[in-house]
Parts: C-alpha cells; structure tokens; sequence
C-alpha cells in the first residue's frame, strides 16, 4: 500500500500487562495499514488482542497494570506514542473515535444524551452552546433517530440498544473524524438492528469518507464490509490480506477453522465445524507456532510445536504465519 493511500499505520506494536499472576503479553509485534476511506478488519476470537490493539491506538491502556513496550502509530507522519496526554486529547474524538460494544458502559446515565454530543462538540471544536445544540440535533438525525429535536432531551434508559448505539456513533462522528474505531459495535444487538447500524456506518463512511477499523470476532459481519482483513490469534495476526482473496482462499488453519464455523444459506442442515479447545492464556502461550495445539496439521508436528513461524508474505501480497502456508 502507498503511504499517500494510508491514514493510519501501527508498526511493530507490543502491550504487556504486569500482573500479580505474571506477565501476559497481550499484543506482540503487530503491525497493518489502514487505508484512506476504506474499512479494515481486525477478526479473531475474544481474547486474542483486538480491542487492546485499538485501545492502544487512542493511548488508553490501563497504566499500571498495562504498558506500550515498543512500536509506531503512525499518523500524518506523527507517531500517536510520542504524543503528550494534553495532545492525545486533542486527537481523540477529533481525528479517531471509538464506539464499543455496549453503549450503556459509555453513556453517562444522569445526564442526557444531547449534553453528551453537546461536551464531545464543546470540547474539540470552537462552537457556542447553541451552535453546539444545533449540530447535536443534526448529529442525531443524521444517525437515523427520528424526532430528533426531542430525543436530544432524553436519557440513555430511555431508548433501546439501537438507539443508544446510534447515540454513539452520533457522539463519534459530531467531529468528523479521519477514523472511526468500531470494537464489536454490533454484539449486543439483534440481528435486524446489527444489520442497520452496519448500513449506517457505510453510509457514513462513503458521505464523509471516512477510514473504520472494525473489530470484530464474527467473520460474517465483515464478508461484505471489509475492504481489508486482519485475522489475530493470540497477541498476533497470522493472517492478513484483502477481503475477497481471504474469503476465497485462507491460508492459516486457523482462518480456515473461523470460516468453517460461518453459518451459509443453503447449508442449514450441514454441520457447522468449530475450532477446538480454548484461546490460550497470554500467562502462559504454548511453544511454538501459538496455534498449534488447536490445529489439525500442527498438533501432530514436531516443528509446529518448537519453532513460531513469522508472518510474511506467502503470495500476491497476502500474509501469513504458518510452516505450511501455500509459498511460505
């Protein structure tokens, strides 16, 4: 990817927790692009390192127990990591939003959702209270909440999980970020309203032209969303490409094992595969390739289980981190 097509890119990161049970490496040695206006996915299971990844972006690792050990974040040629607190404000919300899974645990329940966008405005861009007002009422309208004008006056206990995610992603957008951090926005809702809050934000992508880095553990959801994919396991990715070519042809066992694991239309009597045993504990990863106890090839080979492949590119610029990877 050229670096004139690139917002964002995270070189060679590593986050390590410091605990009382031990040191846990939740991220190792990651690094992708995002490109400008597109929407790049980072997939895998809970647990392997995808949300403090994004954290990481927006510096909001817990510090103590957490802590950034080394790599880049490079963004309009500034690494995000060299950047005081009192800059990082001034990024976060402005040039990167996130919204999470459970807008409940980021809403202030005592104070309305309009003075919520309200301080989000207030607080990165010059606008008196009116104009701060008005845009919050544009904002919710925007985001498909109908009545906006009075919707703006009540509580997050007074909507539904709809509703309060579109709030989110209202506050998010109120200062048309570069890109928008999206960590399992889609989890907590049903199906039909996953549906229209995906709508939503490729809506809102294409109007603003806006990059997304979706994080995701469903790799259903991004089939027909993601641009590019990143599939993690375990503090690493172990494969990475663009959408179609990973859909058409996975490399690494694992990713084999998550598309297995989709359910597909025409196929509701065949039985779903899954991938066996547990993420393991980042206290205590196993030698070797990470996957290897989990995976059918490696399970049952020498090499697998003593040495750790790196990624690299095994094919048209696909990557992967496997021994048997087609041309690795």
């Amino acid at each position: 990817m050229s670096e004139n097509n690139t917002l964002l890119s995270i070189e060679d990161l590593s986050v390590h927790f410091f605990t009382e049970d031990g040191l846990a490496k939740a991220v190792e040695h990651v690094s992708f692009s995002i490109p400008k206006g597109k929407t790049f996915a980072l997939v895998g299971e809970s647990g392997c390192g995808k949300s403090v990844t994004a954290l990481s972006t927006l510096q909001l690792i817990p510090d103590p127990p957490g802590k950034i050990i080394s790599g880049k974040i490079i963004m309009d040629g500034q690494d995000l990591l060299e950047l005081s607190k009192k800059q990082m404000r001034s990024v976060r919300g402005n040039d990167i939003a996130m919204i999470f899974q459970e807008p409940m645990t980021s809403l202030n329940p005592v104070f309305t959702v309009g003075d919520q966008i309200i301080e989000a405005i207030r607080l990165h861009q010059k606008k008196s209270p009116e104009e701060a007002h008005k845009l919050a009422v544009e904002m919710l309208s925007s985001v498909g909440i109908g009545d906006a004008e009075k919707r703006v006056y009540e509580y997050p206990h007074q909507m539904s999980g709809g509703m309060r995610q579109r709030v989110m992603i209202a506050m998010a957008i109120s200062c048309r970020p570069q890109l928008l951090i999206a960590d399992e926005p889609t989890t907590a809702l049903d199906v039909t309203i996953q549906a229209q809050i995906l709508d939503l934000l490729d809506e809102l992508q294409q109007k603003n032209n806006m990059s997304i880095l979706l994080i995701t553990h469903d790799l259903g959801i991004v089939a027909e969303r993601a641009d590019e994919i990143a599939v993690m396991y375990a503090s690493q990715i172990v494969e990475q490409g663009d959408a179609k070519s990973i859909f058409g042809e996975p490399m690494h066992p694992y990713t084999k094992g998550l598309l297995k694991s989709v359910p597909r239309l025409g196929f509701e009597e065949e039985r779903l595969d899954t991938v066996q045993g547990n993420v393991p504990n980042p206290l205590h990863f196993p030698s070797g390739c990470k996957f290897h106890p989990r995976c059918p090839i490696g399970c049952n080979d020498e090499k697998c289980k003593n040495d750790e492949p790196s990624l690299k590119e095994v094919k048209d610029g696909r990557l992967a981190a496997c021994w048997y990877a087609p041309g690795y």
